[in-house]
């Protein structure tokens, strides 16, 4: 018998784990009768360019978690040749929304890891991502994070571009 006030884990019916607990716009769970952000359901399955779409929408709105949300289920369902370009690609967001919590290290530790597994994808990127881009932005914002910190960061630092973006800037 539970505790009085625990909660089991929530499962679907196949017996998955699910949590449903609500959760803050930065993907930390809230207590169960909190008032959370509208999440994504778990069963979501986009196209990689829908998937691109709503995870652009997300990054641009500050909702990394939840882009990395919607790139992990393309990630999940991509074809083998694909896979780690879209881990990669969650990695990424995972990283910034280490950015957006204030751990430094976490986010240099994804940023990283998500630039390892997108640069081998610059010569031929799929779905009009923009590998290059990517990459180049991602370590410009590991060398700002690890010489000044996460405080002087913008929204504006902290948002780039999936696909070709024909009025982008290089990094700083």
């Amino acid at each position: 018998m539970s505790a009085p006030g625990s909660h089991k884990r929530d499962r679907d019916a196949a017996g998955r784990p699910r949590n449903a607990r609500p959760r803050d716009e930065l993907g930390r769970p809230l207590p169960h009768d909190a008032a959370g952000v509208t999440g994504l359901p778990d069963d979501l399955a986009l196209s990689p360019d829908e998937s691109l779409t709503m995870a652009q929408q997300l990054l641009d709105s500050g909702r990394a978690f939840h882009a990395h949300e919607v790139l992990e289920g393309t990630w999940k369902a991509a074809p083998e040749g694909e896979r780690e370009l879209w881990r990669g690609l969650a990695q990424l967001a995972v990283g910034l929304t280490h950015v957006r919590r204030g751990n430094a290290v976490g986010a240099v530790q994804l940023l990283r890891r998500a630039v390892d597994r997108i640069k081998g994808y610059t010569d031929d990127p799929p779905h009009g991502i923009d590998v290059s881009w990517l990459v180049t932005w991602a370590r410009s914002l590991i060398a700002r994070i690890e010489q000044e910190g996460l405080a002087t960061l913008t929204q504006d630092d902290l948002t780039t571009h999936l696909r070709s973006h024909p009025r982008r800037s290089a990094p700083p």
